[in-house]
């Protein structure tokens, strides 16, 4: 009876001290505001960050000033002595690209064109070209080459890439008006676990030299599956080229429990210069990225004073998000810190304005939660006592419905680490209509709520890294939704 009085004492007294706000977390909460918000975020999304892409030097621009901003507040290098964990990126150049039919030669760009992603570097000399009816599902075109005159369907095209031929070429008209790029988009992985048939798209004088007669009832999709003998090379040669990128970790070392973590992320890199206009991405995610370094600072200020935390807390500023959540996915795979011992990630992307869809006055005391019911069943409830202890801001909820069709949950950087089992919660504004635009500019912040929402976090951090226990991870990743 005596030990089971003394754990109901520790459990009231750990729910007495829930609920009474604690005056040390407060001081330094209240050194996060709108003004230094708004100083740092007009320079994250200035023109001279040209849009922050990935593998760019906007991105090495903004990570020399997340490093600068760091060492400058006193906090220290979270990679083994360094602020920066770097990751290999790839990227195809196109250096010659040939095609002739019956000892006629035709000009890329021209006659014809290709993604570098559907190509390989190879030359194939082809006698015999199979022009595919429509709806044919059963024709023997493993390994083949497959002409259609008229471009299939998505989804029909996706079906004759499953019967693995060796070619697919595609008729269609205006390839002269159309750019062919001799640089590929940038991906983050050499590997391919299925490789598509190489793909080209030829003129219709192309394709006719092919099919002879038989082009025009072939364009219209009334001729039969019929082969073709013909003299066809196809030759390309790509070159594969070695990029980098970088998330940059900055760490307060924890006192009794610096051996246990708790991370706070955000993406400092947007999608850049596209139709030359640059995309600043003041909210997207310039927002998470100032209110990174704020919090960082409260931090660090506590920490100078004596008043450190008991976990360790990573400031995690990830690049790669806009490409698909590569430097989290970077990390969560080459995780500085065990991420067994991680307790949360608290996660921020998009943060500083209000939401085009709410319009009443709730809209500037408003803020989406996303992921906090997945893993933990201690998390929401934790969320909501912090919540009305200290900021008393709307926290909505509604993409947590695994049925909303904006997928959110999947759309950020805490899902790689919440699909290695650490307990997340997404901080998230909504999707406006200057979202991926040249449009998303810092005077249109609303700094008086993204300061609100910055504390909110503030006290969340301070309190995980604080507490006694690490966050329960007693939901099963079997339970929650896949991407």
């Amino acid at each position: 009876m005596k030990k089971l009085l003394i754990v109901l004492c520790g459990l009231l007294a750990l729910h007495t001290s829930a609920q009474k706000k604690n005056k040390t977390a407060e001081k330094y909460a209240k050194t996060i505001l709108a003004a230094d918000l708004q100083t740092h975020l007009f320079i994250v999304a200035a023109p001279e960050m040209e849009g922050r892409e990935t593998g760019t030097e906007g991105q090495r621009k903004a990570a020399v000033y997340l490093k600068q901003q760091f060492t400058k507040i006193g906090i220290a290098p979270g990679n083994n002595g360094s602020f920066e964990q770097f990751y290999p990126l790839y990227k195809d150049t196109l250096k010659e690209a040939q095609m002739s039919i019956n000892g006629k030669s035709y000009v890329f760009g021209k006659d014809f064109t290709a993604a570098l992603n559907s190509i390989n570097t190879s030359t194939m000399y082809i006698g015999e070209v199979i022009q595919l009816a429509k709806g044919d599902t059963v024709t023997d075109i493993k390994g083949r080459t497959v002409l259609f005159a008229k471009a299939p369907a998505q989804q029909d095209l996706f079906r004759v890439y499953q019967r693995q031929p060796a070619l697919v070429l595609i008729a269609q008209t205006g390839i002269d008006k159309q750019p062919s790029p001799r640089a590929g988009r940038m991906y983050f992985s050499l590997f391919r676990s299925r490789q598509m048939a190489a793909t080209v798209r030829i003129s219709e004088e192309m394709a006719e030299q092919i099919l002879k007669a038989d082009f025009a009832k072939a364009k219209e999709q009334t001729l039969e599956t019929k082969a073709y003998s013909t003299e066809l090379t196809v030759a390309f040669n790509k070159d594969v080229q070695t990029l980098s990128a970088s998330n940059v970790l900055g760490v307060i070392e924890g006192t009794d429990k610096k051996d246990e973590w708790v991370v706070i992320s955000a993406h400092y890199d947007h999608v850049g210069i596209i139709g030359g206009k640059i995309h600043p991405g003041a909210d997207d995610d310039g927002s998470g990225t100032v209110g990174l370094l704020e919090l960082a600072e409260a931090f660090a200020k506590a920490k100078a004073a004596g008043k450190g935390p008991r976990r360790s807390i990573l400031f995690l500023a990830v690049s790669g998000e806009e490409k698909g959540l590569w430097g989290s996915e970077y990390y969560s795979n080459h995780p500085v810190y065990p991420l067994d011992k991680t307790s949360l990630d608290i996660n921020i992307d998009m943060i500083g304005r209000k939401d085009d869809k709410l319009n009443s006055a709730d809209s500037n005391n408003h803020v989406y939660l996303i992921g906090d019911d997945k893993l933990s069943s201690e998390l929401t409830n934790y969320v909501d006592s912090i919540n009305n202890l200290y900021i008393k801001i709307i926290t909505d909820r509604k993409y947590n419905d695994p049925k909303d069709p904006n997928r959110l949950y999947f759309r950020s950087d805490h899902y790689n680490f919440a699909r290695k089992g650490v307990p997340i919660i997404f901080f998230f504004d909504g999707i406006h209509k200057d979202y991926h635009k040249p449009s998303d500019t810092p005077d249109k912040i609303n700094y008086d709520l993204y300061e609100k929402r910055t504390r909110l976090v503030f006290y969340l951090a301070w309190d995980a890294a604080n507490r006694n226990t690490m966050f329960v991870r007693d939901k099963s990743l079997a339970d929650v939704p896949t991407r």
